[in-house]
């Protein structure tokens, strides 16, 4: 039975919307291998589940491409075959001060992580999809499409990520399938790891202020990658899907 389990790869699985997205798929009856710097929250999220040879860590740094190419043939090593490959891990602050100021060294580390790492785990990802006719999905932002001030930077790469994906949708398909997804507002102080005290509710206003009456939650990322991953999104390639409860259509004028 575990033989016939398809095998996804999480990058930056072990918080946030990455966690989330890595437990969906996880009920969804997915394997799952999770490659994260934080190697303290991905063992307790992969201890959560002990008895379970579903899920795994692999720890890496997905600026380094000897740490990508180590984190795939171990996760190649643990599950046996790569059915998806999940680009989630990325420097999330997307504040980094006036651009004048901009440190070089904070700029392309931003590019390092969040745009030249999804094209490395791309890169030594595709032999495998392509054995199995696998699919990609690009965690980007919708900061790819407006902005608040001094986030040049985070913009920067998300905006680079939404790109990349549409390129590599024509230059991998017809056996490699690559999308992306920009979320909006995604409350994920539940996706922590050790648990502990409810986070404090948010505000109505912070709810109201959303076309959809709510903000955002991981499992709404994660639904959305699933849906991409299967046979139902057969015919979708290359596509930016924007899940943000409607806040990118909505016009706001000062009073």
């Amino acid at each position: 039975m575990r033989q016939l389990k398809k095998v996804a790869l999480v990058t930056g699985g072990a918080r946030g919307i990455g966690r989330g997205i890595a437990r969906f798929l996880l009920r969804e009856g997915w394997r799952v291998a999770i490659c994260d710097v934080d190697d303290g929250a991905a063992e307790e999220f992969v201890a959560s589940h002990r008895g379970s040879d579903d899920v795994c860590f692999v720890q890496v740094d997905v600026s380094s491409e000897d740490q990508v190419e180590q984190a795939i043939s171990k996760t190649l090593a643990w599950g046996r075959r790569l059915d998806a490959l999940i680009n989630n891990a990325g420097l999330a602050d997307p504040e980094t001060g006036p651009v004048d100021q901009l440190d070089l060294s904070v700029w392309q580390r931003r590019l390092d992580v969040n745009l030249t790492g999804p094209f490395l785990m791309t890169k030594h990802s595709t032999r495998y999809l392509r054995e199995t006719r696998g699919s990609i999905v690009n965690i980007a932002s919708t900061r790819a499409l407006q902005s608040e001030p001094d986030t040049e930077a985070y913009a920067a790469t998300k905006g680079g990520l939404v790109a990349l994906t549409h390129a590599l949708a024509v230059s991998l398909g017809p056996e490699i399938r690559v999308n992306c997804i920009s979320p909006g507002w995604i409350d994920v102080r539940g996706e922590q790891p050790g648990g502990g005290d409810s986070p404090e509710p948010l505000a109505e206003r912070d709810h109201s202020q959303h076309p959809v009456g709510r903000v955002g939650r991981a499992d709404d990322i994660a639904a959305t990658v699933a849906f991409l991953l299967s046979e139902n999104a057969g015919f979708v390639t290359g596509q930016n899907i924007v899940v943000d409860g409607g806040m990118t259509r909505k016009m706001i004028y000062e009073d």
